[in-house]
């Protein structure tokens, strides 16, 4: 028979670590691909656990415009909702006028391109994905570079980088290869940008635990996605064992967990956290370790100290 109250213990201890948390990256919808839960639905979701923050993802629209309506009509919400932009085809790619207006808008997040990345549209030839909704809904992704001819940073994405180091929004690598990652993440610094993403080396952007220990020491938080590592996701590709490596690898002050959760098929955002908190406990890491990881280090990325003492205090 299991021992109810070691497992009533667990899943207390699991709550308690997830009070203040954040999910950085988390694909709610309305969306062009089949989503299973909503922007509204997420933050309701997440209040009820004591989520201080999400910060939406689509990989063809800003969400910013459906941020703000949740933070009008619904005060009372304890998970504060933000957003950010893809540098996908749908935005126009290196769109320096999406990125200030998601700037203005209170928007977090660059992303450079994702499903239209050079190195994501190689990938998706030889991995046997496809985005769910790009033959059916839309033409397929067309490359946005972001290197020239000569392997050099192309003048749009500096200027692309301008306005997020003028704006103080992060920037993330989206599904670049990790050789891209570094130089534009180099140039990036030269031009004043201060919060650095590491979007999953774990999958589709070739990284080695060498490349994650060398873009941690850079200064770049380290972002996984837990539904890459979790037993009973649709979406695993890692070993269990494989997160502690990751993490080891950038140490845990520069570590973010986020879900990458909220499509079809799959557990929920909140259920993903959960799941990914007991992972790390049983990898060995301590309960203020974890929260690091799944809250305070979001918080200093992306500018959201107040929200995480908010909710921490409610």
């Amino acid at each position: 028979m299991p021992d109810n109250t070691a497992i009533d213990s667990m899943e207390e201890r699991i709550s308690r670590i997830l009070i203040g948390a954040i999910d950085p990256h988390v694909h709610s919808g309305p969306s062009i691909a089949p989503r299973g839960i909503d922007h509204l639905e997420l933050a309701e979701e997440m209040s009820k656990a004591g989520f201080a923050a999400v910060i939406t993802k689509d990989h063809d629209y800003s969400g910013v415009m459906t941020a703000a309506l949740i933070a009008k009509h619904h005060p009372q919400l304890r998970t504060k909702v933000y957003s950010s932009i893809v540098l996908n085809n749908v935005v126009g790619g290196m769109n320096p006028y999406a990125v200030e207006h998601t700037a203005a808008m209170g928007g977090k997040i660059v992303f450079m391109p994702t499903l239209a990345a050079e190195n994501h549209l190689r990938w998706e030839k030889t991995s046997g994905w496809s985005h769910p909704a790009s033959t059916q809904k839309m033409r397929p992704a067309s490359p946005v570079p972001v290197l020239d001819a000569n392997g050099q940073v192309r003048d749009d994405v500096k200027e692309i980088l301008d306005v997020v180091a003028k704006t103080g929004m992060a920037l993330a690598s989206g599904h670049l290869h990790v050789s891209e990652t570094w130089l534009v993440f180099e140039e990036a610094q030269r031009r004043g940008v201060k919060r650095l993403i590491f979007t999953h080396p774990e999958e589709i952007v070739d990284a080695s635990l060498n490349d994650v220990r060398g873009i941690a020491a850079m200064g770049a938080f380290v972002e996984h996605s837990l539904c890459m590592f979790l037993e009973g996701s649709k979406f695993k590709v890692c070993a269990e064992e494989d997160l502690r490596k990751h993490i080891d690898a950038a140490g845990v002050e520069q570590t973010i967990l986020a879900s990458d959760l909220g499509q079809t098929g799959t557990f929920s955002p909140l259920e993903g956290f959960r799941r990914g908190v007991r992972l790390c406990i049983n990898l060995g890491y301590d309960d203020d370790q974890i929260h690091r990881m799944v809250s305070t280090n979001a918080a200093r990325a992306f500018g959201l100290e107040a929200d995480v003492a908010s909710a921490a205090n409610a």
